[in-house]
């Protein structure tokens, strides 16, 4: 028996057309399936962070900043992460220290406190 094999006609393409769904304005990185965020862009600016470690000041200040921000504690951490990891490649071991520092303290922050032991009496 030999195969059928359909043939295409060329009108039909593979591939469909996404005019139904406009991508956003700005931002022309990469969009995951199934997903509303598209990757290598900024989609909300004014929800950013910024990063400061040129000196033990700023550093200082932007630990201040992230704990002062709104935001969850995985982000707090991931926030800090990034500033420890820029400074430990920059070679500035002191703001690296600071940005360890501050997510120790944001750890400590966000600890739920221990029951306390009472003594037992007699």
């Amino acid at each position: 028996m030999r195969k059928k094999y359909r043939v295409r006609s060329p009108k039909r393409s593979r591939r469909k057309s996404n005019s139904k769904q406009k991508d956003p304005k700005f931002g022309t990185g990469k969009k995951p399936k199934g997903s509303g965020r598209r990757l290598y862009t900024n989609e909300n600016p004014k929800d950013t962070v910024s990063i400061k470690y040129a000196t033990p000041a700023d550093a200082r200040a932007t630990v201040k900043k992230v704990k002062n921000v709104r935001k969850s504690f995985a982000r707090k951490i991931q926030i800090l992460t990034v500033m420890e990891q820029r400074a430990r490649v920059a070679g500035k071991t002191e703001q690296e220290k600071i940005a360890q520092k501050g997510k120790e303290a944001i750890r400590r922050m966000y600890k739920k406190p221990s029951p306390k032991k009472y003594k037992k009496s007699r």
